[in-house]
């Protein structure tokens, strides 16, 4: 069957993109993509990769996954889009879902397109029920493009555009690789640099602290994990200064991490449940779908207080049918622990390549999300963009899309996150494809004889 795009001048388009399209901040990917299916995105050329980062790390169950196909041409035809004071089943179905399968805490959800937008709207509740303004972000964060999200990111997109939002503080990122806060045994004190990031926010506060927002792996500061009791220690600050938890999942959320929520994952941390959690990317497998997660108390006190945060496309059917189709296949077909399992297999293979290649300075991440960052040197651990961009080239020109980050602040760090139903077969190939891309470029300095 003929697909849409079969024939296309793709001279022209390139042309009409340079001629019509407002740059945002990317550089694009050269050439054309015409097919997305399974695993496999497809270029003009007929050139074929798999995509390990699943779109923008978004299809958590694969381009195309026939039942979400299904969900999604149903509902276009009978229920796609309703005024927003409406009810339809698949938002309530949705609702119920998530709410059964969080922990308690977490009672109530609405649902809104981007994580740019559930951050925002969670931000604009916190102050609503605190009554204060100020937000804590991690220094490394990324939450968003609107106005408070943005304003609580530290990542990139500060400069340039005038004053930010008032009232955004920021705390060290815990990054165990490059942090300066080390015990005498040279091991990572990530308790006395929160501490320490806690006492600069007391200093400069003005004493309306109203929320922490904080991502459980933070993927574009580098695929950085929270340490083992960092969301305890996070959340008795936020007590004894009567501030909430926001946690922001869009990328660790329903088993891309290896847990049905990433903020489960530590014994360390069991019990902390955050006061408002944020989902997006996973759970609407590439379509545009976030939901904003709270409390029966915080949910009691925003309705009786008329909290206001009205829009458009706030708990559509059609998005919201997809994200329940979403999680009942995860839950349903054993993903969590799947995705779990396969992780282990691909950080043994990423730290098999680590000890082969002297340019790769650490291998992190859980489930099927990892980080590999690329450096000149590991005693100086300094960056490496360069090297990673040709073997980043090289990996695209083998079949496999898992490419550096394509903005220079996210710091030569390979971030890889294939769907949740990728086989052992083709994760065998891909370790194989960046093997043999690390072994034929320049400068990534093999760590054994060449046989």
């Amino acid at each position: 069957m003929p697909r849409p795009y079969d024939s296309l001048d793709a001279t022209q388009l390139q042309h009409d993109a340079e001629d019509c399209l407002l740059s945002y901040g990317t550089a694009f990917f050269p050439e054309i993509i015409t097919s997305a299916d399974g695993i496999y995105i497809e270029t003009h050329t007929g050139h074929r990769m798999m995509d390990f980062t699943s779109g923008q790390m978004s299809t958590l169950l694969s381009h195309a996954h026939p039942e979400v196909v299904k969900v999604i041409h149903d509902h276009a035809q009978h229920l796609d889009h309703l005024f927003s004071g409406m009810l339809s089943p698949p938002v309530i179905n949705l609702a119920k879902r998530l709410t059964s399968i969080a922990p308690a805490g977490l009672d109530k959800a609405f649902f809104l397109s981007t994580g740019g937008e559930s951050n925002e709207a969670a931000i604009r509740l916190a102050k609503f029920y605190t009554g204060k303004f100020e937000i804590v972000g991690l220094a490394s964060s990324w939450h968003g493009m609107t106005g408070a999200s943005l304003g609580a990111q530290y990542h990139a997109g500060r400069s340039g555009y005038g004053p930010n939002m008032q009232g955004n503080l920021a705390l060290p990122t815990p990054n165990s690789y490059r942090s300066i806060f080390r015990r005498q045994d040279g091991s990572y004190d990530w308790k006395t640099e929160l501490d320490y990031g806690f006492d600069l926010v007391d200093k400069q506060s003005c004493g309306s602290l109203a929320a922490v927002i904080i991502e459980p792996i933070l993927s574009s500061g580098g695929m950085l994990e929270l340490p083992a009791g960092y969301l305890k220690a996070l959340k008795d600050h936020c007590v004894r200064r009567g501030m909430l938890l926001i946690v922001d999942e869009a990328q660790t959320g329903l088993g891309r991490a290896g847990d049905l929520f990433a903020f489960t994952h530590y014994p360390e941390d069991e019990g902390i449940v955050p006061d408002i959690l944020t989902l997006s990317k996973t759970l609407g497998n590439g379509l545009p779908l976030s939901a904003v997660m709270t409390s029966n108390a915080i949910a009691q006190h925003a309705k009786q207080n008329g909290f206001l945060f009205y829009t458009t496309h706030i708990n559509d059917p059609l998005p919201a049918a997809v994200g329940d189709k979403v999680v009942e296949i995860v839950v349903r077909d054993g993903l969590v622990g799947r995705s779990r399992e396969l992780g282990m297999k691909l950080q043994t293979g990423l730290k098999k390549l680590q000890s082969r290649y002297g340019c790769i300075g650490d291998v992190r991440g859980r489930g099927l999300m990892a980080g590999v960052e690329i450096v000149c040197d590991r005693t100086t651990k300094e960056a490496a963009p360069e090297v990673g961009n040709c073997v980043a080239k090289k990996m695209t020109e083998m079949g496999l899309w898992a490419q550096l980050a394509t903005m220079a602040s996210f710091g030569g760090v390979f971030r890889i996150a294939p769907p949740l139903t990728v086989t052992e077969e083709e994760l065998d190939r891909a370790l194989a494809i960046m093997e043999e891309a690390l072994r034929t470029t320049p400068g990534t300095q093999p760590l054994y004889m060449a046989e």
